[in-house]
């Protein structure tokens, strides 16, 4: 068995890396945190035109036709570079759940989140606020075991305020008797933990790239930054700091990737997979934003460093989709009760 990602996938990502570095600059993400949308212009017709939009969706669709271990990897790349747009929303939650509910939501949806023409917000039980409901054309809301399809004109959006400042978040007031239900009972629950697995493992993804970026950007700042008349990374107090993020960040990775694995192939273990990949994720991320912070000094804190939105994200992100804690209960549940989802 192959357990490497193959030369196609690793190209892929390795497309979408060069193309961020261009694009989604460090300057260009300070711009999107003042911006009215969070998010920098132009960006998404260009991830569109890429195929990257379209990369879950089926090729009759206009898409790639690719899965969750494609997504996974370009997600950790879209975190690396802190990406300001709905991906994680379109590739592991929207464009799937559309794909696999069919009939009159795909025909009139799929192609058009496919190509990018519209953005989907995503709303999961039980978290209360969606992420850029306020640009959405399609807001995919749970409520129960039931799921419902909206459009702006049926909910009523109450902005709140994100310590990331790019992430636009609103509260979604909205009557269940006005939507088009898509799914419900059995098929809406199971369909709803499924996108929530998937998104979980998304948000996994882009918090590794996160991780691994702050990671980055402290061993830069650290051989530069002088201190009784030498770097501090030369202190073996601030390498052991580095280190510890560092290994935490590697064993957080494959799991990750397993996940993703788990999903695409439907194993019976996918529930702890996914659980074990957030929950390791989540923490991994954090020391690596807590090691930033630390070893950066006073300087983290400032807005007129970058490396703020990165540990902010991470906040974000951590949380985003059950935090760590959630998901070791969950895992708990399942290694001692049997449970399955």
């Amino acid at each position: 068995m192959r357990f490497a990602f193959t030369e196609d996938q690793q190209l892929l990502r390795e497309a979408l890396g060069e193309m961020l570095a261009n694009e989604c600059t460090p300057e260009a993400l300070a711009a999107a945190w003042s911006g009215p949308s969070g998010r920098v212009e132009g960006l998404w017709a260009q991830l569109a035109e890429m195929g990257v939009v379209g990369l879950t969706a089926p090729e009759a669709a206009g898409g790639m036709g690719l899965g969750e271990l494609e997504a996974t990897l370009l997600l950790e790349e879209a975190g690396r570079h802190a990406l300001p747009e709905p991906l994680l929303e379109t590739l592991s939650v929207a464009v799937p759940l559309v794909a696999r509910i069919g009939g009159g939501l795909a025909d009139t949806w799929l192609e058009r989140l496919a190509s990018g023409d519209a953005i989907a917000a995503v709303g999961l039980e039980p978290y209360a606020f969606v992420a850029d409901a306020g640009v959405a054309d399609l807001l995919l809301l749970q409520r129960g075991h039931e799921l419902h399809a909206l459009t702006p004109e049926q909910v009523k959006l109450s902005p709140v305020t994100s310590v990331d400042g790019v992430r636009r978040i609103a509260a979604v007031d909205w009557v269940p008797d006005a939507a088009t239900c898509i799914a419900s009972g059995a098929d809406g629950a199971r369909l709803a933990r499924d996108a929530f697995d998937r998104a979980a493992v998304g948000a996994a993804a882009q918090l590794c790239g996160l991780g691994a970026r702050l990671i980055e950007m402290t061993v830069d700042y650290v051989k530069g930054r002088e201190q009784f008349g030498q770097a501090i990374g030369a202190f073996q107090a601030v390498k052991h700091h580095l280190a510890g993020a560092h290994l935490a960040l590697e064993m957080a990775r494959p799991a990750v990737h397993h996940a993703a694995y788990s999903l695409v192939h439907g194993l019976d273990s996918r529930t702890l997979d996914v659980s074990t990949a957030k929950a390791r994720a989540s923490d991994a991320a954090y020391l690596c934003s807590r090691v930033a912070l630390q070893c950066h000094g006073a300087i983290a804190y400032t807005y007129e460093y970058h490396a703020h939105m990165w540990m902010k994200r991470v906040l974000v992100l951590a949380r985003a989709w059950g935090d760590a804690a959630w998901h070791r209960r969950r895992a708990a549940r399942v290694l001692l009760d049997g449970e399955t989802g």
